[in-house]
């Protein structure tokens, strides 16, 4: 596979994997685990550690990154290349990657609260569908706000646009922990979700999710987060490495992603929306996904 379908096929692989699953959760199994908190000293402390971590959510409205690097491991791949990230909250996440030295675009992952865009350049093809309208996608029931979360850095629960202070009991914190890490976690049917925040600052310094289905296998998202800077008040993670195992195809799949980010910056004075071209090609995620099987 040439850059550009090695990039489309792991961005819709991460899309998959990222199953942040209000509707497969509630399809496989509608338990819920909640963990109340009673009026012991422990569980006040951890609830209060989970307010923390909660507490060290951005304020800013946009995160954009021009100067980054994307890397991409795939099998026996490994590919580098420069990029740029947009978000803006509640909105649209864009990543674009470019040509090394020319600067020109070669493809563009964009996900918004409606549609998921994926484009290539090169090929002059896309994929653009509704969350709802591809089958992985709709028995994964993908949340974009579950998916903007974790570019975030922010804890959230499937099905929920936001964590309300009300909700954070639904978490529990095992503050006994002697490590440096406390683990946040929460059980939602096949779906579990831990967030490992340092026991000092609150800060996510990675998030967990697995997601096992007899039908479909097990898929394991890990989403590591370093390099904190300074952003306003509080502080974003410029180093992220995001790690996918599946069994949901043929045979075990593993990628790798890593976003660089540096000059990290709250500009709004960009697009949100991309406008294709009628002279690209659409083409199904359905295909990218055979692509995937069957390499």
């Amino acid at each position: 596979m040439r850059k550009i379908q090695i990039i489309a096929v792991c961005m819709t692989a991460f899309i998959v994997s990222a199953c942040a699953a209000k509707k497969s959760a509630i399809a496989n199994d509608s338990t819920t685990t909640t963990v109340t908190a009673s009026n012991t000293g422990e569980a006040k402390q951890a609830l209060r550690f989970v307010q923390r971590v909660s507490d060290n959510a951005l304020y800013q409205k946009n995160v954009v990154a021009t100067k980054m690097t994307f890397n991409l491991k795939a099998g026996s791949k490994d590919i580098t290349l420069p990029a740029s990230l947009h978000m803006r909250k509640d909105d649209v996440i864009r990543l674009q990657v470019f040509i090394p030295l020319l600067g020109s675009e070669i493809g563009r992952l964009e996900l918004t609260k409606d549609y998921v865009l994926i484009i290539d350049r090169i090929h002059k093809q896309y994929i653009k569908a509704d969350y709802n309208q591809i089958d992985f996608l709709r028995e994964k029931g993908l949340s974009f706000y579950s998916l903007q979360s974790l570019f975030w850095n922010q804890l959230f629960l499937p099905g929920e646009q936001k964590v309300s202070e009300s909700l954070l009991k639904q978490y529990n914190a095992d503050i006994s922990t002697t490590a440096n890490l406390v683990p946040v976690d929460f059980r939602q049917g096949a779906m579990s979700f831990v967030w490992s925040a340092d026991k000092t600052t609150a800060l996510i310094e990675n998030a967990d999710i697995t997601y096992v289905s007899s039908k479909h296998g097990t898929t394991k998202l890990s989403w590591n987060y370093s390099d904190f800077q300074s952003f306003g008040s509080k502080k974003y993670p410029n180093h992220q490495v995001i790690d996918i195992e599946t069994t949901a195809t043929k045979e075990k799949k593993v990628f790798q992603l890593v976003f660089d980010l540096s000059g990290v910056t709250a500009d709004s004075n960009w697009e949100t929306r991309t406008t294709v071209s009628d002279k690209y090609k659409e083409v199904s995620a359905e295909e990218v996904m055979e692509m995937l099987i069957d390499k």
